[in-house]
């Protein structure tokens, strides 16, 4: 993993913070495959202070970092197992890696599916 700790308990945090208020509504399907409902919930919200802090950190990061992230999530949804994590991390590099932020944040568990996948690896958040 080539994510720091305290960079991924931090994300995990503000992505909690953003989906537990009020008015955040994610839909649990999208009405398209594109997942435009997504990039369109998300730019509803960019001016939230912990939508643009996640998208800062995660721009920041390498595109192998972000595709680690969104590994990260599908192994802590079940889409992989930790033993599969290099494949995981093989598969998001491209289009994912690119749009890791939106693609991670559109997902309506995303902080919980990121903590599992922290777990499944060891890496704990402290």
């Amino acid at each position: 993993m080539h994510i720091r700790q305290e960079t991924l308990c931090g994300l995990i945090a503000l992505a909690r913070e953003f989906q537990a208020k009020e008015e955040v509504c994610i839909p649990q399907e999208g009405e398209s495959s594109s997942e435009d409902w997504a990039l369109q919930m998300l730019a509803d919200h960019g001016s939230d202070y912990n939508v643009g802090e996640f998208r800062s950190i995660v721009h920041d990061l390498s595109e192998r970092q972000r595709a680690e992230l969104v590994a990260l999530m599908w192994v802590g949804r079940g889409d992989y197992g930790a033993d599969e994590w290099e494949q995981a991390v093989d598969d998001a590099v491209g289009d994912y890696s690119i749009r890791a932020a939106e693609y991670v944040l559109a997902h309506p568990m995303v902080s919980d599916h990121l903590e599992e996948g922290m777990i499944a690896l060891e890496i704990p958040c402290e």
